[in-house]
This record gives structure tokens, C-alpha cells and sequence, in this order.
């Protein structure tokens, strides 16, 4: 393995491993704005062109260009959205598995992210990472953040990557191995969060998206607890507030994906900064002395 000697002296570097074009602005972007801010190198690692998604914005319905090429689409979408967050941007280049639906689920279609075997689709991410060297990596937990296949594998090869890079008798020919030294799981699905947000607008008598949201949860606790225990506790909790802007601007370039009247905007950035100024996420693994709870995903690394 390697040892990553001398890495506090090099800039710091993040590598956060999302499923699809959009998801990089849903899940961790103002944490990665405000790293890229500061001087971190933070890049995102998108598996598949999310050539499958449909048009989720009333606004874009009837568009001509994603009509025609929903994959070339959503790259310019992309690259939007990595120039407002000031992040570096690499494709892995596997093809959006779709989300099926009905009963019984249909099969996935062939060549899919989510059917490539394991080594086949860790790959292009072990080369990447043995690039661009992070020293934290972040995804998805094995849920997916929620159980869409794409976002399940997403999850499998960022765990892949990060326990693969460093050794050299894995992955031979895609580069000098490199070691992370943390890895983490995004908690932007944290009902902790949606709890306290729903409560901010219904006492400043504002009607509240997330109601529907918090009795599901509320019903799948058998228990009663108030939220459910999640699987994974929340122990890092970023301050990135002054960056909400830029996640929101993120969002709606994603245009095809996102409506900008919709769910994402529900709650102001002025309030959210009041409520909840932080992004959530779980400390899974590290290869550096971490005492948690921490406000900084390079605790012991600085």
C-alpha cells in the first residue's frame, strides 16, 4: 500500500462520486463551493450521462435539444453547473441504467451501469483516483441515498476505489497507486434536517413540502421514533450557508432535471441558513486519527 507521506504539505483534494448529471448539485454542493472557495482541488465523478432521465421541469417540455439528445443535453447542463460551483469535472462514461418501474420491475436494459460486473465498472474510477489523488472521497451509502440502481453501483465503485487505489497488485495499468485516506457518506436525505426545516416554515406560517415526507418516515418507525435512527449517525457536519446560492444556481442548470419552482426551493436560503446551515454526512472509514463529531470533512489532514 501506499503511505500518501507528505500529503499536508500538497493542496488538499476531494473527490465526490455521484451517479448522474444533477445529483453533484442535490447532494454536496455547497460544501464542495465552499472547499473549492477556500483552495480545495474538489472534483466530481459522474458514472453515467443520465441519457435516460425524462424531463422533470414543466418549463422544458416540449425542448427541442433534449428531445433530440437528452445525454448531449444534460453534458451542457453539466458543465453549467461544475463552472458555478467552481469544481473540476470527469465523466466515467458508462451509460444511466433508467429507474424501472412497475409490477414486477421490468428488467434493467443490457449494457447498463448497473448490470457491469464490479471490476468493470470500478475501473475508470481507480484511474481517476490514482490522477487526481484525493485524500477524501465521498458518495453514496449502500442505499444509494435512495434505491435507484445507478446510485447503488455508484455507491459499490466508490468503495471499490477507495479500498483498490492504493494497492498495486490491483487494477495493474491504471496508474501509480494512491491511497485516500477518508471516505464518507453524503446524508442529504437526513430527516433530522427535513424535520427542522418543516417546522421553521409552519412557525413562520409558510406551508411546509417536507409534511408527506416526515410521515412516511414517521410510519416506517414501528418504534415511534421521531426521526427513524438512520443506519449511518450523521458525524460531520459542514458549515457552507454562504454558499446556498450557488448550490441553487447549480441546481437550475440543471434545467431538464429540475423544476425551479419545485421542492428544491421551498425553503429560502436565508431561513435554511438559520435552521440548518450545515451538510450532513457519515465518516465510514479513515486511515487518519478522526474524533467525531467533526465540522470539517479534512480533520487530520490539515
Amino acid at each position: 500500500m501506499t503511505t500518501n507521506e507528505g500529503h499536508s504539505a500538497e493542496p488538499l483534494r476531494l473527490l465526490a462520486v455521484h451517479a448522474h448529471p444533477d445529483d453533484e448539485a442535490s447532494k454536496g454542493a455547497a460544501m464542495m463551493a465552499s472547499y473549492a472557495a477556500s483552495g480545495v482541488r474538489v472534483m466530481v465523478a459522474t458514472c453515467t450521462g443520465g441519457e435516460r432521465g425524462g424531463i422533470q421541469n414543466p418549463r422544458m417540455e416540449g425542448d427541442a435539444h433534449s428531445g433530440r439528445d437528452m445525454g448531449g443535453a444534460r453534458r451542457l447542463e453539466m458543465a453549467r453547473a461544475a463552472a458555478i460551483l467552481g469544481i473540476e469535472h470527469q465523466w466515467l462514461g458508462f451509460t444511466d441504467s433508467g429507474l424501472p418501474e412497475g409490477d414486477p420491475l421490468p428488467p434493467l436494459p443490457a449494457n447498463c451501469f448497473a448490470l457491469k460486473p464490479l471490476e468493470i465498472a470500478a475501473a475508470p474510477l481507480v484511474r481517476l483516483v490514482r490522477r487526481f489523488r484525493p485524500h477524501v472521497i465521498v458518495s453514496y451509502d449502500e442505499n444509494g441515498g435512495y434505491p435507484h440502481p445507478d446510485h447503488i453501483m455508484a455507491h459499490k465503485v466508490a468503495v471499490e476505489a477507495f479500498h483498490a487505489a492504493g494497492d498495486p497488485a490491483l487494477y495493474e495499468g491504471a496508474g501509480e497507486p494512491w491511497e485516500p485516506q477518508k471516505l464518507y457518506y453524503d446524508l442529504a436525505f437526513n430527516p433530522q434536517r427535513f424535520r427542522a426545516l418543516h417546522f421553521a416554515l409552519q412557525d413562520a406560517g409558510l406551508a411546509s413540502p417536507y409534511a408527506e415526507r416526515l410521515a412516511a418516515w414517521l410510519e416506517a418507525d414501528t418504534e415511534g421514533h421521531t426521526p427513524p435512527v438512520s443506519k449511518h449517525p450523521t458525524t460531520t457536519q459542514v458549515d457552507c450557508g454562504e454558499f446556498f446560492e450557488k448550490r441553487d444556481d447549480a441546481l437550475r442548470a440543471h434545467a431538464t432535471q429540475v423544476d425551479p419552482d419545485g421542492f428544491f426551493f421551498a425553503v429560502s436560503p436565508d431561513m435554511q441558513r438559520k435552521v440548518w446551515p450545515w451538510e450532513d454526512y457519515s465518516l465510514v472509514e479513515s486511515r487518519v486519527p478522526a474524533t467525531t463529531p467533526e465540522n470539517d470533512l479534512f480533520t487530520g489532514l490539515r
